[in-house]
């Protein structure tokens, strides 16, 4: 089995999981509706937790196939990039990382900054998984959706979105081969120009003197000893939006968002709840939330008891 079979057999197995239910913690339907309230605007910190929870429980089904069982396993690489290697007979050595997404947030907030350079092989994915709870609030967490993308493919779309010399210049990491692997630099970053008009201008004509093709992400040292030429002369400012995965249309991130936000769950779609619940129209949450959970104020003293 070569890398990519392996990597298309994972997602596979990956893209089962949409409408599973974790059976690993449960939230409590609120009984007001300002508990419900409440509960709408934190909910979403429970994502760090539900995603290691859903990355463990991703690798021990993968495990599980037998289709794997002859060729190696799949490990977790805490810390490390990609989450989960699989290591055996199988080379290059396909991953996977998995980034849970909570979509009644505003945006998937997760951070693709990986260089190019080390996906050569395509041979890491991203897996994203959305989740809410069942009851949209409350309950156990269950996915929603999944979506399976080229790690290059959004290194790709990441560059080409952002990389806009002079004004925006998408650095590689400095060559940190010889240092030992905790040491080691991957990630990629953002840089903002902050000059004067009159600097720009001058950045421009130097852009220009680098030919036709200048403008072109390279993740070639020769490219990127020019823009840091720039970065050395001129100001700039370190992006810390950089790689958000919302933000650099990817058309297949693009669609599996609209897929899922296209979801029905409660009487609406996931899309129609993000947008009320992210809204501040108070009242009208209030409401929607009062009428779906049922909750009649005047019995809340017999929630109680």
């Amino acid at each position: 089995m070569k890398t990519q079979e392996v990597i298309d057999l994972a997602s596979q197995y990956i893209d089962s999981l949409s409408g599973h239910i974790f059976d690993v913690l449960d939230i409590s339907k609120p009984i007001t509706v300002d508990a419900a309230v409440n509960l709408a605007k934190v909910i979403s910190k429970l994502s760090p937790l539900v995603g290691n929870l859903i990355e463990f429980n991703t690798v021990e089904l993968l495990n599980k196939q037998s289709e794997f069982s002859n060729l190696g396993q799949w490990q977790r690489q805490d810390p490390g990039f990609p989450d989960t290697i699989f290591v055996g007979k199988v080379q290059p050595t396909p991953g996977l990382e998995i980034k849970a997404w909570f979509p009644l947030a505003t945006e998937i907030t997760a951070r693709f900054k990986d260089s190019q350079n080390h996906f050569q092989f395509d041979q890491t994915y991203v897996a994203i998984l959305a989740w809410l709870p069942e009851k949209v609030i409350y309950g156990k967490p269950r996915i929603f959706g999944v979506g399976v993308v080229s790690g290059l493919s959004i290194a790709m779309a990441r560059d080409s979105h952002y990389h806009n010399p002079p004004d925006y210049l998408v650095l590689e990491p400095e060559d940190t081969t010889l240092r030992t692997a905790n040491l080691q630099q991957t990630n990629t970053n953002g840089y903002k120009f902050q000059g004067s008009i009159e600097e720009f201008l001058e950045a421009q004509k130097i852009v220009e003197s680098w030919g036709i093709d200048g403008k072109l992400y390279q993740p070639t040292r020769e490219y990127q000893l020019l823009m840091r030429q720039l970065l050395t002369r001129y100001t700039y400012r370190l992006d810390t939006n950089f790689a958000k995965l919302d933000r650099i249309v990817h058309p297949d991130i693009e669609r599996f968002k609209q897929r899922v936000y296209n979801t029905e769950v409660a009487g609406m779609t996931i899309g129609q709840w993000n947008k009320l619940l992210s809204s501040r129209r108070e009242e009208s949450i209030k409401r929607t939330l009062q009428n779906y959970l049922e909750i009649r104020e005047e019995n809340i003293d017999e929630l109680i008891d």
